[in-house]
């Protein structure tokens, strides 16, 4: 029993990583920004989340790995889903979270973190997500 609990935690923490390297790839920052990598994440993990209607929120969360999926619900309160963002306020909502100065700024930490997600989610939920958002921010998360 304490093994297969182990192999869960040992699974949960390499698919985490594997999310954060493959978003260190994609900018092209090496592992030792694995703060900033987990920083990008969690700002478009949690705007994602406010902007999406409640049932989605749920579903989106569930496709995530156990350590992401705790990031992800962290600090959310559900009686204010969904947030009426416009690609303006949700690329300003990432830019507030995000501490960090990169090129392209926040919006491209918006298309990169939600390329690397679409690879991590089922193709019919990454759908789901994408038909609840308005067509600008359509956009800018990735297809």
């Amino acid at each position: 029993m304490a093994t297969a609990q182990l192999s869960a935690i040992d699974k949960t923490v390499d698919k985490t990583n594997t999310l954060l390297r493959e978003i260190e790839q994609e900018f092209g920052w090496p592992a030792h920004r694995r703060q900033q990598s987990y920083a990008a994440l969690a700002a478009v993990l949690h705007a994602l989340r406010d902007r999406l209607p409640l049932a989605e929120v749920v579903q989106l969360g569930a496709q995530f790995p156990t350590l992401v999926r705790g990031l992800y619900y962290e600090g959310w309160d559900p009686a204010t889903t969904p947030a009426k963002l416009d690609r303006a306020g949700f690329v300003a909502r990432v830019r507030r979270n995000f501490q960090y100065d990169v090129e392209g700024g926040a919006e491209q930490v918006v298309v990169t973190v939600s390329q690397v997600l679409r690879r991590h989610v089922s193709a019919g939920e990454w759908r789901d997500v994408q038909a609840t958002l308005s067509a600008d921010l359509r956009g800018l998360i990735a297809a």
